[in-house]
């Protein structure tokens, strides 16, 4: 047997059963309660709708490369399944702290499905080039810099109707995060054929997204009281972003046609930009103008990266999160702020200037201390990940899944 393949068995099980140990010991000696998580299911529909979204959408949301389709799946499920137990032990020690409430029945899981959307972003960025241990490693330090940026804007930073915030900064602090780590990593050489897609894994990618559009608006309603409110206007947004992403990409590409790059991240645009405002809003207009500008932003900031920001700074972003969540999330807490002000004010008849302010001071430092944290900790992350014990993958060896899966068709005799 080849060394390397030696060498990722004797690595891989071992790290993942030694986590699985952990949790385990975890749940039973420190926190035995786990938020009383058998208490009765009321999220259990909106819980299958994220689950479906979070494993399978996003899944195949990152089957985009031609050798690289088991492991964009098969490690993006592992990677859920560790950090849901890892992010209700985390919130639990929080609580154990006394640094936020207990949460009650499934809403402690469902909120910890919610917080794995931000790994599974961040992966995308990555996508290729982190081997398995890299990526499990990724992943819980992630999780558990997500759960105490969280714990700030909640505690420390007083962010009202955090829940809302939430939701937005799992696609603010994912998306940046993974830009942060992919920075680390050397770039793929331009000619690497791998690095590329097929019809077959567009395919695959497309049918991803649109399980992702499907089930966002039971993403974007979950964590919050005003359930209705959230998904008419979630809907709303995407079904905009999703005909503007058609009408851009037709505008936009050298012979007119329909590039699939364009559908496969635009279309995803509005529900990331309306999701701290959703249950807000009560005008579906201003939904669908949101969820126009955010499939705008998409699109043209892929050209503006791709060009000019990527080159420049050597960076790799392999499934392109940083304009298809980055971006988005960045306005849509622009417009947060924006309705915010609009919305108080005119309550208030523009006499309350002083708790405005203050409204808008809060709002901005969540948002700053969320992507602040994001690229400080990501850069470090990156940098502990190309260290030589967890031993980084050669440039020659990115996005091919034969290092890690078996490929019986392929083998000699068959």
């Amino acid at each position: 047997m080849p060394s390397r393949y030696l060498s990722f068995r004797c690595s891989v099980p071992w790290l993942i059963l030694s986590l699985q140990a952990l949790f385990l010991l975890g749940f039973f000696f420190c926190f035995p309660d786990a938020g009383d998580i058998y208490s009765p299911y009321d999220l259990y529909s909106e819980f299958q709708d994220v689950s479906h979204m979070v494993i399978f959408g996003f899944g195949f949301f990152l089957v985009v490369l031609r050798r690289y389709g088991f492991s964009s799946a098969g490690l993006n499920f592992l990677l859920i399944v560790l950090g849901v137990q890892c992010s209700v032990l985390v919130e639990d020690l929080l609580v154990l702290l006394r640094v936020q409430e207990s949460e009650t029945g499934i809403r402690s899981l469902a909120k910890a499905v919610v917080s794995m959307t931000a790994v599974a972003i961040s992966t995308g960025a990555v996508l290729g080039k982190a081997n398995p241990v890299q990526l499990i490693v990724m992943s819980l330090v992630e999780i558990i810099i997500f759960c105490v940026s969280r714990c700030i804007n909640r505690t420390f930073l007083e962010v009202p109707w955090w829940e809302r915030v939430t939701l937005m900064h799992v696609h603010l602090f994912g998306a940046y995060f993974g830009v942060a780590v992919t920075s680390c990593f050397p770039e793929p050489p331009p000619g690497l054929d791998k690095n590329r897609s097929t019809p077959k894994s567009d395919l695959f990618s497309m049918l991803g997204t649109v399980f992702v559009w499907v089930f966002w608006p039971s993403f974007n309603s979950i964590l919050l009281y005003f359930k209705k409110t959230a998904v008419l206007n979630t809907y709303f947004a995407l079904a905009v972003s999703a005909v503007a992403a058609f009408m851009l990409s037709a505008l936009t590409s050298k012979d007119g046609k329909f590039r699939m790059a364009h559908i496969h991240s635009a279309v995803l645009a509005g529900g990331v930009t309306i999701s701290y405002t959703a249950a807000s809003i009560q005008h579906p207009w201003i939904a669908m103008i949101l969820g126009l500008l955010g499939s705008v932003i998409t699109i043209l900031g892929s050209h503006c990266l791709q060009r000019c920001f990527n080159p420049a700074f050597k960076l790799h972003d392999t499934s392109g999160v940083h304009f298809t969540f980055g971006l988005p999330a960045v306005l849509g807490a622009v417009a947060a702020v924006v309705l915010s002000v609009v919305e108080v004010g005119i309550d208030t008849q523009w006499n309350n200037l002083s708790s405005l302010g203050y409204m808008i001071f809060v709002d901005v430092g969540a948002f700053c201390q969320t992507i602040s944290t994001a690229l400080i900790t990501g850069l470090i992350t990156g940098l502990i990940l190309n260290i030589k014990l967890l031993k980084t993958v050669h440039v020659s060896k990115y996005f091919d899944d034969q290092f890690y899966w078996e490929f019986p068709h392929l083998s000699v005799g068959f």
